[in-house]
């Protein structure tokens, strides 16, 4: 598969992108945030893509956010979220949308691959649920990410958060390492063979997990 197709210009909110300018030193300074590899992000007329990364704590998202300069990545947030009136407004707003936890929705699938086939880009986590104090390659993958990024054939960008024996905490020190994207091309699918999303899953989550090597 190729990304050629993908051509529309990304685009953010304006409540995001006005939260984000006041609130992204903040929690940069408060988190401990250290970021590195930033130049990796692409710029926005390179269309939405897929950005993946190991999973350690609900404040992921935020900090994923706070590192990230010009993109406003979207993520699956648990239906009955939506039930809050209020918090139903202010998720929605920047640019959460539901999905049910008890069961594959393809619907949110579905809708994922829309985003980023429009120019969006999708935040996932691979490990699916929080894997906090865990060796991130001890822990299993899910295929979701691997699918949603061939079917859109946008390109994955790894993100690594690396903190001190994979335990993350409110104040410890947080190294957020931006890898370089991933193309579809290089990810070499092949439609005929069983298990490719399972096996691209891997590869793109091993991608992750070596920026925190070094």
């Amino acid at each position: 598969m190729s990304d050629k197709k993908q051509k529309k210009p990304r685009r953010r909110s304006r409540l995001y992108a006005a939260l984000h300018f006041l609130l992204k030193w903040p929690l940069r300074g408060l988190c401990r945030l250290h970021r590195t590899g930033t130049e990796n992000e692409p710029t926005p007329d390179r269309g939405g893509y897929l950005v993946i990364c190991n999973h350690l704590t609900w404040a992921d998202p935020i900090y994923l956010c706070a590192t990230l300069e010009h993109s406003q990545p979207h993520f699956m947030a648990k239906r009955e979220l939506f039930k809050i009136p209020l918090l139903n407004v202010l998720i929605r707003a920047l640019g959460a949308y539901p999905v049910n936890r008890g069961g594959a929705d393809v619907g949110a699938i579905k809708h994922t691959i829309s985003m980023l086939e429009d120019g969006l880009v999708v935040g996932m986590f691979p490990q699916g649920h929080r894997q906090n104090g865990k060796n991130p390659r001890s822990t299993k993958v899910k295929s979701g990410a691997a699918l949603v990024a061939l079917k859109a054939g946008v390109p994955v960008l790894p993100v690594f958060i690396k903190v001190k024996n994979n335990r993350s905490r409110f104040l410890c020190r947080k190294e957020i390492i931006v890898g370089a994207p991933i193309t579809p091309d290089e990810l070499q699918f092949n439609p005929d063979e069983a298990g490719e999303y399972q096996r691209i899953a891997e590869y793109l989550f091993e991608r992750v997990c070596s920026l925190g090597d070094h």
